[in-house]
């Protein structure tokens, strides 16, 4: 690790080769984190908090170099996601001594509806329920159906082995073909540029379950599914996105991120819509309405459908071996369609482990990761020690833990942390 990198901790950077002093690193005193529940709030509604978990940093935790604070209560601090953010330059970062989220979590707030944004994802789930009934109806060809679903499924690994894993969490490095390869494939996706899409996951894991969370699911399932695209943010995400922007002079280091960033309506244009509704049309003669419907609508409406259910079902349904007083949780459904994305309390917990997972069943990402790695092109993967897994999970699981199988064997090219 170069002496320029910087992890970030209650927004303040400590060199990775120079040990910083605990009062200096919280000098603050204490920082309080308001953790409020909105069962009985209308979805698209904020009311004024009901319970304040107060924190402080008076302890880093043993167990990991980039180890979290703790409650009070002794109860799992997951903040713990804080701490998996790399950056490359030493900028000054405004401090969240400097963040009032009391005031923000009792704001009244009522969000808007983005009328363009609604209009998008109406108009794509109503065309792709109708090129469903195609399909059903057998008016479309296999090839086309087939080439529809092997887009969405390698085009995914941008999005869990490229602006997940590797941009968003710097959980292993990647060479100049393999991180051309991811932008490409993530481009296929259309879900926004790198920089954009990593820096609102770091927001999302700084500020989870918060209302600067981009997503917070406790605002509601569908709030968490795609009620955030289509309404306009809590006045704390906008604070949290302009914050964090300097964390992420990583990304922009990087030419790939620059270049995606720079040309994306151009390459959604290429790759999202134009090459899969050509495909189709000239090598096995699809009509080009079946082909937009299909190839391009269909397919799109599902890759954001599935990624979408990381957000919602992954946050909500399934077992907390690791933590279980965070909303995120193990489901091995979205882990099927997701890619190995979908065992997400193991990823809050351990947000920089490039496997996002203990198990190694259904974690497809991981065997991609690996198989670069074999040939060099991804290199420094870091991953958890299963003795530091086992401790978290009983200090602070949900007593599932111990129903797992052995952990999924980190690659030869990995390090722990």
């Amino acid at each position: 690790m170069k002496s320029e990198h910087y992890v970030v901790f209650c927004d303040y950077f400590i060199s990775l080769n120079k040990p910083t002093p605990l009062s200096t690193l919280f000098q603050c005193d204490k920082v309080k984190f308001f953790k409020a529940f909105f069962e009985k709030t209308p979805l698209f509604r904020m009311a004024p908090a009901q319970q304040n978990l107060e924190m402080c940093g008076e302890e880093l935790r043993s167990e990991q170099k980039l180890g979290p604070v703790t409650y009070k209560n002794g109860k799992s601090a997951h903040l713990e996601n804080n701490n998996t953010v790399l950056r490359d330059s030493a900028s000054e970062v405004t401090s969240d001594c400097d963040f009032d989220i009391k005031k923000y979590e009792a704001m009244e707030f009522t969000a808007q509806w983005r009328w363009p944004d609604l209009t998008v994802q109406i108009l794509l789930h109503s065309v792709s329920i109708y090129g469903l009934y195609l399909i059903i109806s057998n008016q479309v060809k296999l090839y086309t159906i087939l080439f529809a679903l092997g887009t969405i499924y390698t085009s995914g690994f941008g999005i869990t082995a490229g602006v997940h894993r590797l941009w968003s969490h710097r959980a292993y490095r990647a060479r100049l073909p393999l991180r051309i390869l991811l932008a490409i494939l993530f481009t296929i996706t259309g879900q926004r540029d790198i920089y954009i899409w990593a820096l609102d996951h770091r927001v999302h894991h700084k500020y989870s379950e918060t209302v600067a969370d981009p997503h917070d699911v406790r605002r509601g399932f569908w709030f968490a599914h795609v009620g955030w695209l289509v309404l306009t943010p809590h006045p704390a995400v906008e604070d949290r996105r302009i914050a964090l922007k300097p964390t992420c002079a990583d990304l922009l280091a990087d030419p790939v991120v620059r270049l995606q960033k720079k040309f994306f309506i151009p390459m959604f244009a290429l790759l999202n819509i134009g090459l899969p509704i050509f495909v189709p049309w000239y090598f096995w003669n699809e009509t080009l309405v079946n082909s937009f419907i299909i190839s391009f609508v269909t397919r799109f409406t599902i890759t954001l459908n599935i990624a979408f259910c990381v957000n919602s079902f992954a946050h909500l349904w399934g077992n907390k071996p690791y933590d279980k007083f965070i909303k995120s949780v193990e489901n091995s459904l979205v882990s099927l369609a997701a890619l190995g994305e979908g065992w997400h309390n193991y990823h809050h917990v351990f947000p920089w482990d490039y496997r996002t997972s203990e198990l190694g069943k259904m974690n497809v990402s991981t065997g991609f990761i690996d198989l670069f790695a074999k040939i060099g092109w991804a290199y420094d993967l870091k991953a958890a020690t299963y003795d530091m897994i086992a401790k978290r999970a009983k200090r602070s699981g949900d007593g599932t833990f111990g129903d797992s199988e052995e952990p999924y064997p980190a690659s030869e090219h990995c390090h722990s942390e």
